[in-house]
């Protein structure tokens, strides 16, 4: 099977001289989905920032999906970025904008013609159960349903590769489950996810590979 991500002696050193990743290696396959554990300054929101480059290494080797991001230039940054879907903690959505906007920004910047944008927003919408939701806006929403505006609007682009960074830190344990079901259903049809998550209790009752991290080393990287 191909690798979707690999780190070869990866490390980060920020200014300062603070080590936030040291000789990280890992592999994931495509169509895995993996959890990516350790506790809060462990290094696993810098290590999803470098897949998505939004940070460079300070030493290793990144290579996502077959690149080699050491040879991306700048301004091929943001068409790599295309190919992934990235759900964040705090939602980052547009609170003037309404939820169909919100999950229609990635196929506008695009652009996409306005038939197929209005298909595959409420194609995702309704995967993830707000499709009665689409002209409502952010703020009327409860956490768990902006949540998976966020979710919707990573995957409307149907990218292979979607990175979470703990997608249910704000959540409650119910409302957490249900987000980590929907992770597994797109993990059925061959999406691959990474996800960020200090959440054990949770995690540990899924059959997914964790890779541990602790003060930026990989500590265990699973079976």
């Amino acid at each position: 099977m191909a690798r979707i991500i690999e780190f070869h002696s990866v490390s980060k050193r920020y200014r300062g001289g603070f080590d936030a990743l040291s000789d990280v290696s890992f592999v994931m396959e495509q169509g895995e989905m993996v959890f990516l554990t350790g506790r809060s300054g462990a290094g696993k929101s810098t290590l999803l920032k470098l897949v998505a480059c939004l940070e460079r290494p300070s030493k290793g080797q990144i290579i996502i999906n077959g690149k080699n991001l050491g040879a991306l230039r700048t301004r091929n940054v943001a068409r790599f970025r295309q190919q992934l879907g990235i759900i964040f903690q705090n939602f980052k959505l547009l609170y003037d904008r309404t939820v169909y906007d919100n999950v229609a920004l990635p196929l506008i910047i695009r652009g996409l013609p306005a038939s197929q944008i209005g298909r595959r927003v409420r194609a995702a919408l309704d995967t993830v159960g707000l499709l009665d939701k689409e002209r409502q806006y952010p703020v009327t929403l409860s956490g768990g349903e902006q949540q998976r505006v966020g979710i919707a609007r990573a995957i409307v682009t149907k990218p292979p590769l979607l990175l979470a960074d703990e997608p249910t830190g704000n959540l409650d344990p119910a409302l957490s489950q249900e987000i980590m079901q929907l992770f597994e259903r797109f993990n059925r049809v061959g999406v691959s996810l990474l996800i960020a998550s200090h959440d054990l209790h949770l995690i540990r009752h899924m059959d997914h590979r964790m890779v541990t991290l602790d003060h930026g080393r990989v500590i265990d990287a699973g079976a």
